[in-house]
């Protein structure tokens, strides 16, 4: 049997943490290692513990879950955010994800969306609310585009090029692989070595690049 997902709840509501709790732990892949009330507590809990998730709130006392969000990133780079609020307001969406947010739902999801996101996130895809990614690709192509990083982007081979387009159109790694005709562990393997010649964070991350060097959206460079 594989190692459960290792996640930390943060929610200034117990009862919040407690219906999180419940839906997460039903599921035998996944495990709930902590919990935290505030920003702050978070910040010390994800140091103390290492979880792969942590499910943020957004609005807390002491520390909000953006501003927490921001330091767990950078002191555990390989710590994967996903963001909780009743809010879809796009100030918040934008700001959790430019902060190091792998994904973004609303707290009025189905517990499947939720254990879905969980699974998505730690496996290397983005989660977003619909609503929110329509929106967020709205504003991130409304951004001032940037000289393309040629170095960088010479460093890509053809497949691994298909690859950053096919995520910067939102693709998960199973409509990778049907669409390119690979295998999901191949995608995978691509999709790590993208990431890493950019310099991108995460896939989020790489969405924002590619349509800050208009390679994505319909003012697309050929």
């Amino acid at each position: 049997m594989s190692t459960p997902i290792r996640i930390l709840l943060v929610d200034d509501q117990h009862l919040i943490r407690l219906g999180f709790r419940l839906v997460l732990e039903a599921e035998p892949d996944l495990e709930v290692v902590g919990e935290a009330s505030d920003g702050v507590e978070a910040v010390r809990e994800a140091a103390r513990l290492t979880p792969d998730i942590v499910l943020m709130d957004v609005r807390m006392p002491h520390l909000d879950g953006i501003a927490a969000t921001e330091r767990i990133v950078a002191a555990h780079p390989s710590a994967r955010i996903l963001i909780l609020t009743t809010f879809d307001l796009d100030e918040y969406a934008f700001a959790a994800l430019r902060a190091g947010a792998s994904g973004f739902l609303l707290k009025d999801a189905q517990g499947s969306e939720l254990v879905a996101a969980v699974r998505a996130v730690h496996r290397g895809d983005a989660a977003l609310a619909p609503r929110v990614t329509r929106r967020l690709v709205e504003l991130v192509s409304g951004l001032p585009t940037e000289p393309a990083a040629p170095d960088a982007l010479a460093t890509l081979t053809d497949r691994e090029h298909e690859v950053f387009l096919a995520i910067a159109r939102g693709q998960t790694n199973a409509e990778i692989a049907e669409s390119l005709f690979l295998s999901e562990s191949t995608v995978k393997t691509h999709v790590g070595r993208v990431l890493q010649k950019l310099a991108a964070r995460d896939r989020v991350h790489a969405v924002i690049l590619a349509h800050r060097w208009r390679l994505a959206g319909p003012d697309a460079a050929s």
